[in-house]
């Protein structure tokens, strides 16, 4: 008489139980191990972090939405509330993604240049659009690698085109996805953006103000006109909520051309440099 044997199924196969409250733990860990490994593999250990709003799109999509719009109101066919204005918004903040993609592109092909050294280094951004879409665009512009630190959300964000497919990653921890830009980075390049560009931010800043990362960080706040009107840096120093040392934290600008050479200047301080040392010991 034959018997009708069934093998248990293993833990680690398991989807029911991976995607249980009780294994909430190993998915963690999966976040942390996994992307690690990945990094590795491609040798990717120090970058410089783009973050900004979602939202912005490119001078050319926002131009041809503005003349599309004026083109339907000349016909008289009914449009959106606002659609001229928002047209016309979109285009002008278009600057800033065009900026980004630039800022990016020019960074990247300086990382080229050394990795004759044995120095590499590499843009990162959420992998998302926007801004994030935009330094992703510009790195691949300068024929680098870039990485992007995708989370799944419940209006899906969708991996931007223009991250290398082998570094992008999708994290379902806001926590371990921000664990992963700070570790890696030796750069912060922060464009206008909302809710989630400010948490990034701020926690950021809080780090760096008590110390809880003891790495030379330079942050940069790019786009004045926007963080003068959205944060008032200096009524916090009035109001005594900060100190006025805090305000060095950051550096603002406007301008790409100023803002690569601060930023070439700080990295080559405080990394740069450094790798060369390390280099230097090993041959």
């Amino acid at each position: 008489m034959s018997e009708n044997r069934i093998r248990p199924i293993k833990a680690y196969k398991n989807a029911a139980f991976l995607n249980s409250p009780s294994a909430r733990m190993i998915r963690i860990l999966s976040e942390m191990v996994e992307p690690d490994s990945r990094l590795r593999k491609y040798k990717v250990r120090n970058t410089v972090v783009f973050f900004g709003s979602s939202r912005f799109i490119s001078r050319d999509k926002a131009d041809s939405n503005l003349q599309e719009v004026r083109a339907k109101m000349a016909q008289q066919i009914p449009l959106e509330p606002h659609a001229l204005e928002i047209a016309e918004r979109d285009l002008r903040l278009s600057r800033y993604y065009e900026d980004a993609a630039e800022l990016s592109e020019r960074l990247t092909l300086w990382f080229k240049k050394l990795e004759s050294e044995g120095i590499r280094a590499h843009i990162c951004t959420g992998g998302g659009p926007g801004i994030m879409e935009a330094a992703n665009l510009g790195s691949s512009r300068a024929k680098g690698r870039s990485v992007g630190f995708n989370i799944s959300l419940p209006m899906e964000q969708w991996p931007n085109a223009f991250q290398t497919r082998e570094l992008s990653f999708e994290f379902h921890y806001f926590f371990i996805r921000k664990f992963w830009f700070v570790y890696l980075a030796k750069a912060l390049i922060v464009f206008p953006g909302g809710f989630g560009t400010f948490d990034e931010l701020f926690e950021l800043l809080t780090m760096i103000q008590t110390r809880k990362t003891t790495k030379s960080l330079p942050v940069v706040l790019y786009g004045s006109e926007y963080w003068n009107d959205v944060v008032h840096f200096d009524s916090m120093v009035k109001w005594g909520t900060i100190s006025p040392e805090d305000r060095e934290l950051f550096a603002v600008f406007d301008d790409v051309d100023q803002a690569y050479a601060y930023l070439e200047k700080e990295l080559t301080e405080h990394f740069v440099k450094f790798e060369r040392a390390r280099n230097r010991k090993k041959g």
